[in-house]
């Protein structure tokens, strides 16, 4: 009874394994492209450690020239050699004054990768100081600094408040010395 019991629980994990293996293999793996990341970045939001880079109207010219000094001549030469890779981003680096991140080194496999990189633009500004650069309809308006209710400083409904219980306090350092907190007064104790 046992010894059929073990042999029912083998052919049943091996049944397991195969079907999972066949799962796993049939999985189309995705690959990321410049584009895929940088919807990616805009999605998450903002505040990047990457710096702004504004390309130059030549940067694919300059790093066809790059590649030519190190004898890569097709664009769509493999950069498979480490150390050819390794010299080539760091010889546009020195022409274009622009690095690449180390989680965007990977997918930069040929020199024609490499020419896309420099030709696209990095922008780190905030997504509401992107607003103010912008013309909005005469009908929108966005208050970029707002106003904070204090009953002692504040004169219109003579320091009356819609939230009597509910306190205004202000918790980042950054906004301590701009806006002054407020702590309501309770009727319990």
């Amino acid at each position: 009874m046992a010894s059929n019991l073990r042999k029912s629980l083998v052919v049943n994990m091996q049944k397991y394994f195969a079907t999972a293996a066949k799962v796993q293999k049939s999985e189309p793996v995705k690959s990321k492209t410049l584009a895929a990341i940088g919807e990616s970045i805009a999605a998450k939001g903002f505040l990047r450690p990457h710096k702004p880079y504004a390309p130059p109207s030549n940067a694919a010219e300059r790093v066809r020239s790059v590649a030519g000094s190190l004898q890569l001549t097709s664009d769509n030469r493999k950069l498979d050699n480490l150390s050819e890779k390794f010299k080539f981003l760091s010889a546009c680096f020195q022409e274009l004054q622009h690095g690449v991140p180390n989680s965007q080194v990977h997918e930069l496999s040929t020199v024609a990768d490499v020419i896309a990189f420099y030709e696209t633009p990095v922008d780190t500004t905030v997504p509401l100081d992107a607003l103010k650069r912008t013309d909005l309809p005469e009908n929108l308006h966005i208050q970029y600094e707002y106003l904070r209710f204090n009953p002692e400083t504040d004169t219109k409904f003579n320091g009356k408040t819609a939230f009597p219980k509910s306190s205004t306090l202000v918790t980042g350092l950054k906004y301590r010395g701009k806006y002054e907190g407020h702590e309501a007064k309770r009727s319990w104790p």
